[in-house]
């Protein structure tokens, strides 16, 4: 049987990563390719840089990202059927690239960043590893970035229950009206970059009345059936 690519997108907050982690249990022969913690690290990168975020934002229009990335000297890997993340053959730390300041400059960065390249070189990968693997990949955009998608899953949630998810990610480091605030802002530079958008292959899950991560991506995988 041919391996298959499940794209995993939806709403900040929504428990995105934490579905693709639980779905590797449950979908035979599997691997997650996190695009967004890969993003995320090439804008955490630059942030760490020196390099002014109002300026950045500036001139993104005209900046490569993959080029970026190999300046940077970035690279994507996969252990344990996860993906890490490594800058300049060191590993990041997931709370680094995660952080709200790291999420909110993500969102600003991707709406005006120039990302074609970015998205031709994500495809390489995908059919690389759709070679040997089921390809769960998370991330941003992924119609575009790879239109043969098997399933493009939109997972949604309501606000206060993404709030009430993000609160205790972050562990009581951030005010939940500062929490709220930031993905209410980040849901509108989400929409204005057109990552919220529905296609007709596009199956819509709604987990807000779910009690946890696992029973989370059972509702998904009921949506796909049996690989």
């Amino acid at each position: 049987m041919e391996n298959k690519v499940i794209g995993i997108e939806g709403y900040v907050g929504a428990g995105k990563t934490a579905i693709c982690r639980e779905l590797l249990n449950l979908i035979p022969n599997s691997i997650i390719l996190e695009g967004g913690n890969l993003y995320r690290a090439i804008v955490y990168a630059l942030m760490t840089s020196g390099i002014n975020l109002e300026d950045l934002k500036k001139n993104m229009q005209h900046v490569d990202i993959k080029s970026v990335m190999e300046k940077l000297k970035i690279e994507i890997k996969i252990e344990n059927r996860d993906t890490i993340i490594l800058i300049d053959g060191k590993e990041i730390e997931e709370e680094k690239i995660q952080s709200a300041k790291s999420s909110m400059a993500v969102s600003e960065i991707s709406k005006v960043a120039d990302n074609k390249n970015f998205y031709v070189f994500g495809k390489k990968i995908i059919d690389q590893f759709k070679e040997k693997y089921n390809v769960i990949v998370s991330g941003r955009d992924l119609m575009k970035i790879y239109p043969e998608l098997d399933y493009h899953i939109f997972v949604t949630a309501s606000l206060d229950e993404r709030v009430k998810r993000k609160c205790i990610q972050y562990n009581g480091k951030c005010d939940e009206d500062e929490i709220r605030n930031n993905i209410i802002e980040r849901d509108k530079l989400q929409e204005e970059a057109g990552y919220y958008k529905i296609y007709d292959k596009t199956i819509v899950v709604d987990v807000t009345n779910c009690k946890s991560v696992k029973e989370s991506a059972n509702e998904v995988l009921s949506k796909i059936g049996v690989l």
